[in-house]
């Protein structure tokens, strides 16, 4: 099915928890196939927005709306049609992974012949077919959290809200939830998921919103947020054997200011251009070789710490 609106569209969504206000007037619009990250430190109100995207929720104020239909509250034709995985999942023991997404497909009236299909394309694709069959007890943190992503993919849904999915993860798990994520959006879905991971989400997704204290600070492209990074962006260079010649050089370059220790230069840059080629000819004109050269900062966590730390001021 194709999805012209927006897949989520929200206006002025509120919530507190008595007299503290957890969202605050959030007006935020997700288009179809995209992999949105939702960014924030840990009390921002990510997982209460989360919460009210898919029901669990009823928002104080304000208007919801999921693949164009209004999603205030308790609405199964809805959710029906979204892929939900919560922080940190914890499932029946006992069951075995097959019977877990059994469960779940049953939940979703899904009939007895096409789970029997899908189930085991779901536990491939999330690197458990040989372990369909073992108890989820016997499951690391990470095949757990596999099997949380396989739940929320068997009903096929259009939209696949993830709250924090690599959290508690290492570094293969991490690249493993990642490739998983691009792989549903290959298949048409939308995925929205929440994050503290900033470089797991530079790597992912091609939108952004970041929120604290519950009020969204940007919502856009990661290009348009890299513009909110401010003057972080590093060119960090090192070179086979040190000179006043190649410092004096780099120095000379009107687009950064340098820092020296042994045989490495760091660049701070005041440009948003890539100057590596200037760079260069201006190591190799003072009679240098560059053994390393890597640009640092100016991405989504400079922007992120921006913006954030903005607000705490």
């Amino acid at each position: 099915m194709v999805v012209d609106t927006p897949v989520i569209q929200t206006e002025s969504l509120t919530k507190s928890y008595g007299s503290r206000v957890a969202v605050n007037r959030l007006s935020l619009t997700v288009e179809a196939k995209q992999v949105h990250g939702f960014l924030g430190p840990n009390g921002a109100g990510k997982t209460t927005t989360i919460k009210m995207l898919v029901g669990l929720l009823r928002p104080d104020s304000g208007s919801l709306k999921i693949l164009g239909m209004n999603a205030a509250g308790d609405k199964p034709k809805i959710r029906e049609r979204i892929g939900y995985m919560p922080e940190l999942p914890k499932f029946p023991k006992h069951l075995t992974g097959e019977e877990l997404l059994d469960v779940y497909g049953r939940m979703y009236n899904i009939p007895r012949e096409t789970r029997k299909q899908r189930i085991p394309e779901l536990l491939k694709m999330v690197g458990l077919a040989e372990r369909g069959k073992d108890r989820i007890g016997k499951y690391s943190k990470g095949m757990q959290q596999r099997i949380g992503i396989a739940q929320a993919l068997i009903n096929d849904p259009e939209l696949v809200i993830l709250d924090e999915p690599s959290i508690g993860l290492d570094p293969v798990g991490m690249v493993e939830v990642r490739d998983m994520v691009k792989g549903i959006v290959k298949g048409g879905q939308t995925v929205f998921f929440s994050s503290h991971l900033l470089a797991e989400v530079q790597q992912v997704c091609d939108h952004v919103t970041i929120i604290n204290n519950g009020n969204m600070l940007f919502t856009g492209t990661l290009e348009e947020v890299s513009q909110k990074a401010g003057p972080n962006r590093r060119l960090v260079i090192e070179v086979q054997k040190p000179s006043d010649a190649i410092l004096q050089a780099l120095k000379a370059l009107p687009f950064a200011t340098v820092d020296s220790s042994n045989s490495t230069y760091t660049l701070t840059l005041k440009t948003k251009d890539d100057v590596r080629a200037d760079v260069s000819r201006a190591v190799s004109g003072a009679g240098g070789v560059i053994l390393r050269m890597e640009e640092q900062g100016g991405g989504l966590e400079d922007a992120f710490m921006n913006l954030v730390g903005k607000e705490a001021q």
